[in-house]
């Protein structure tokens, strides 16, 4: 911002001030006083909720981090999606649409009109919890983000009150059914998908933030991936008091062992948190889907239980899932190191056929391709059975006297039935990481 030569070579200058502009045809000064100007014309009927969407405006540097307050009325064919960890979702078409850049020749908003959004109905959000703002906030000062979906505005449901988080709709949905939805689709594509989520990780990072709250369901896609729910990771009714700190919310499978411990959160849980992510992206199987998400599955996750990786997995990337999800957070890599391993592999995966990415990924689809021939061969359809308790939504996690996080190790393994009865275990035996069901692994021992 300090440096004018170079936005003026970026932003070229804007047509009223002559000044360098601050964004992609985006003038701060010059927008701020407009915006300023039509303060009187809406009120949201909060004040906490006004002074948000006002300091947007007003320090708006692009479109991308200006909010607006949006009528309800104003939306189009609302449709109810599902239901998140702390409201209901809807779908609904904005005819208006989103701010762009300011019309000089015509003196108005020039709008990108018609477009889907994403409506999160705010449970219990009458009185919103000005805490839960600020970090709203927080994330408008440091957009545009390119991995990252956009937040437009916030709205009232009519009939029960409640506050609207209005963002960006992806029209591929969410990781799961994304991957669900393309059981063909080639590695290295999905190897492209994963660094762009690591690069939006990055981003976040960078700025001192932590998402606090990745899973698959909060990972969509359009065309391209994006992280979405960013400081919507908490509810509305929390005190801020210090027992409130202290408390976790998160879908369980996806939340690192430490952070279960009630440790601080820190940018290596997120790492853990992607670890899942790659391996269900991978392997598209979701994550202890067929147990109870309770405190038993708390306890075998600190005793170093995790997810199965598949076979079929390229051994590369599979060691790199292995790494995020180590028990001791300081293992883990950074998102930059993510980024960069994860973007290497994407570029020699598609360019460089002479590269160890290339010929893992080769031989890890034929071992797919086999997969889904016997499949088709024995009629036997692809049927995921989720648990009655295995819960995919943020809720509160209320776990206590957790044992100190650890890697599953063999010199340390006890034939308890805590372990025993795990549909899937990891053991580590000098360096080397072994996937097991429990049928096999007293075989396993006594043979190896």
């Amino acid at each position: 911002m300090e440096d004018l030569e170079k936005r003026e070579q970026a932003y070229s200058v804007c047509g009223e001030c002559n000044e360098p502009g601050t964004g992609w045809y985006w003038c701060r000064s010059c927008n701020a006083k407009r915006f300023m100007e039509n303060f009187k014309n809406w009120t949201s009927g909060n004040r906490d909720i006004d002074e948000l969407i006002q300091y947007s405006q007003l320090n708006a540097v692009c479109f991308t981090n200006c909010f607006e307050w949006i009528p309800f009325e104003n939306f189009q064919n609302v449709t109810y999606i599902t239901r998140g960890g702390f409201g209901k979702i809807y779908s609904a078409y904005w005819p208006e649409g989103c701010i762009l850049y300011w019309d000089i020749e015509n003196q108005k908003w020039f709008r990108d009109p018609n477009i889907r959004v994403v409506l999160k109905n705010l449970d219990n959000s009458t009185n919103i919890n000005k805490d839960f703002l600020n970090e709203i906030k927080s994330y408008l000062e440091t957009y545009p983000f390119n991995n990252i979906t956009q937040y437009y505005g916030i709205t009232q449901n009519p009939s029960t009150k409640d506050f609207i988080i209005v963002s960006q709709y992806c029209k591929d949905g969410n990781l799961r059914n994304y991957y669900l939805n393309k059981p063909t689709q080639l590695y290295f594509s999905k190897i492209g998908d994963l660094a762009r989520i690591a690069n939006g990780i990055l981003d976040i990072h960078n700025i001192g933030k932590i998402h606090k709250g990745l899973h698959s369901g909060n990972i969509l896609f359009d065309n391209k991936s994006f992280i979405s729910d960013l400081g919507i990771y908490q509810p509305l009714n929390r005190n801020g008091n210090q027992s409130a700190e202290k408390e976790i919310y998160g879908v369980l499978p996806y939340i690192a062992p430490e952070v279960l411990r009630e440790h601080q959160y820190t940018k290596a849980a997120d790492i853990y948190s992607f670890g899942i992510i790659m391996n269900e992206y991978f392997s598209e199987e979701i994550p202890f889907h067929d147990i109870p998400h309770d405190y038993d599955l708390a306890v075998k996750i600190c005793k170093g239980l995790r997810p199965k990786i598949s076979e079929d997995i390229p051994k590369l990337v599979a060691n790199l899932i292995i790494q995020c999800w180590d028990a001791k957070a300081e293992n883990r890599p950074t998102a930059k190191d993510l980024y960069q391993i994860l973007n290497e592999w994407f570029n020699d995966s598609i360019y460089n056929d002479i590269s160890e990415i290339h010929f893992q990924i080769n031989e890890s689809e034929k071992i797919r391709e086999k997969k889904l021939k016997n499949r088709l061969k024995e009629n036997n359809p692809r049927i995921i059975h989720i648990h009655p308790q295995a819960i995919y939504i943020s809720r509160l996690l209320n776990f206590k006297d957790l044992p100190e996080p650890v890697n599953l190790d063999v010199s340390t393994f006890q034939y308890s039935d805590d372990i025993l009865d795990c549909l899937d275990c990891q053991i580590n035996v000098l360096g080397k990481i072994f996937y097991l069901d429990s049928l096999n692994i007293i075989n396993f021992i006594i043979f190896n």
